[in-house]
């Protein structure tokens, strides 16, 4: 089934266009290119540089068609995996027909297409991958990629196949069906592999030609260049780690949100707390939080002033948050290094290093083994269930009339007790998404199967570790939607109750951040276009509960709290 609804959106990128070649690429825009559609070009020198491995590969199909005999060449004139040392072919008409045929042989997934953005974001990565001048391909296929992403070709990448060692095989040959055909130029009309287009499956071919475009034949070791790398499993572990650092950063905001409905105590988010400790990654966290409630007149502490009830502490759920998302904050950093080196590498195999002193400059390796991919998204599906699980419990908190500390049961003030449910079946909801998580964080890189008559023995299931990941951040950026609808509405029903102590409270109580925030929510329209304003009874709750998590993706939350 396709989503279409996961489609990028189709307005132009608002900037300019990305030179690719002149600086090492990031994550950032990654993100651009396949979530916002930024086009792209290559810099002249990048073709120059390229050049020198095609060169070499050039000279030895040279040799070939001049009938000297060559020595075997991995992926040239030789099999794959473990049918690589049976022969070497002797004519260069083989070694172009051996790229055509691994592609046909590869493209044997299923499952769910893809969403447009993974494919995307596999199709850049590949770009920069080949850009780097080792993998000896054809220029022509290079720039024919960065052609299908400049006119949003989009072909339809089934999501099982990849084992994450020997690259992604099977999802990158469904992309290459659609960019090749067969050496002699011949249409193969029936080998082009599928795409999406206007919403439809299609033949790729058709995509193609509804995109001006022209599908190249393939010659020797194009098949390999192409099918051989980490790029599938970094695209899904890519976009969802950026997405997990937007749900982390918008989790702080609510957190914050509801400590002040809560009531709660700024003990502990004091600095020097922090520091005492030293992990870079909870001191700024504390830090934002503080930022973020330094205005409120609910919560109560601080460096200068003392906490006005006793005993000074909260639950975990909510004094704890630095210490919790601070670990979290710092696997991002260590994620985001691996994910930004792994877009620039090298990753198909062999290599091609022409200042080799030795004859033989196709050098087999392993740099397609995705174990760095694998534990970066393992990490990343441990770090994000830990925000989707203590989100859950100040969720639970606030719904509990024992421990919401004077406000309404479900926040829910009903004009008779037991009509409305209020909020109970977003924090089920929420648990339900927790649990999730917690099954699909079960660590993939640790599993292995081996393949190819035990040639490759040991992969790194990088592509299952993606997915996982993928789902675990959606189910997490859920939760937080949750508590984003939650604590306003605890917010505002805090306005009315007042404190446990009788005293009034008034919305000049409430820290800026909180007021911004609110304000936004209050001035969206769900998706079937009602304003997502205070429950005062029972409504369809879902409509509220998607657009809290878009704007929990989008970043509108932080954007709100920080503008």
């Amino acid at each position: 089934m396709i989503d279409t609804a996961a489609a990028c959106s189709r307005e132009e990128y608002p900037g300019e266009e990305l030179v690719l070649g002149l600086e090492p690429a990031t994550l950032e825009q990654l993100i651009d290119v396949a979530r916002f559609r930024r086009r792209i070009r290559l810099a002249p020198e990048v073709e120059r540089h390229c050049a020198r491995s095609r060169e070499w590969l050039d000279d030895v199909i040279a040799r070939m068609r001049a009938g000297e005999p060559v020595e075997a060449i991995y992926s040239v004139n030789t099999g794959f995996g473990s049918l690589a040392g049976r022969q070497a072919f002797p004519s260069a008409d083989d070694a172009a027909e051996l790229s055509r045929r691994l592609i046909l042989a590869d493209a044997s997934g299923v499952g769910r297409i893809v969403d447009e953005e993974v494919v995307r974001a596999t199709m850049f990565i590949r770009v920069v991958s080949l850009t780097q001048g080792y993998s000896a391909i054809q220029w022509a296929l290079v720039e024919g990629l960065v052609a299908m992403l400049n006119a949003d070709v989009w072909p339809a990448v089934p999501e099982y196949g990849s084992l994450g060692a020997s690259g992604d095989l099977i999802p990158l040959a469904h992309i290459a069906l659609v960019l090749t055909t067969a050496p002699d130029g011949s249409a193969e009309q029936e080998n082009s592999g599928e795409a999406i287009l206007h919403g439809r499956v299609v033949a790729g071919h058709e995509a193609m030609a509804a995109a001006g475009l022209t599908r190249i034949p393939v010659g020797a070791k194009d098949g390999l260049a192409l099918l051989n790398g980490t790029s599938f499993s970094l695209a899904q572990t890519a976009l969802a780690a950026w997405d997990v650092q937007g749900a982390l950063h918008t989790a702080e905001v609510t957190a914050c949100l509801s400590i002040e409905a809560l009531l709660g105590f700024g003990d502990a988010f004091i600095a020097e707390l922090h520091e005492a400790r030293g992990h870079k990654g909870q001191i700024e966290v504390a830090e934002r939080m503080r930022g973020y409630l330094h205005d409120s007149q609910l919560t109560t502490g601080d460096r200068d002033n003392d906490p006005q009830r006793q005993p000074p502490q909260d639950a975990y759920s909510l004094r704890c948050v630095p210490q919790v998302f601070g670990p979290i904050a710092d696997t991002l950093d260590f994620a985001f290094g691996i994910i930004e080196r792994e877009i620039n590498a090298a990753t198909d195999n062999p290599l091609v290093f022409p200042d080799l002193d030795r004859d033989l400059k196709a050098v087999s390796g392993g740099n397609f083994h995705a174990e760095y991919v694998a534990f970066a998204a393992d990490f990343l599906s441990i770090a994000a269930t830990e925000i989707g699980n203590i989100t859950e419990r100040r969720i639970f908190r606030l719904d509990d009339g024992t421990l919401n500390r004077g406000l309404p049961d479900m926040l829910v003030d009903s004009d008779q007790v037991g009509l409305d449910c209020g909020f109970m079946l977003p924090q089920y909801l929420a648990a339900a998404l927790v649990s999730d998580c917690k099954t699909l964080a079960h660590p993939d890189s640790v599993d292995s199967i081996p393949t190819s008559a035990n040639q490759e023995d040991h992969v790194s299931m990088a592509n299952n570790a993606g997915r996982h990941l993928r789902q675990i951040v959606a189910n997490t950026e859920v939760v937080v939607g949750v508590e984003l609808l939650m604590s306003v509405q605890a917010l505002e029903l805090r306005l009315q109750a007042g404190r446990p102590d009788g005293s009034a409270v008034s919305a000049a109580d409430l820290s800026t951040t909180a007021q911004k925030v609110s304000a936004m929510l209050r001035s969206t329209s769900d998706e079937q276009g009602k304003t997502i304003a205070h429950l005062t009874r029972d409504v369809v709750l879902y409509p509220q509960v998607r657009t809290a998590a878009s704007l929990v993706k989008q970043r509108a939350v932080l954007s709100a709290a920080r503008g």
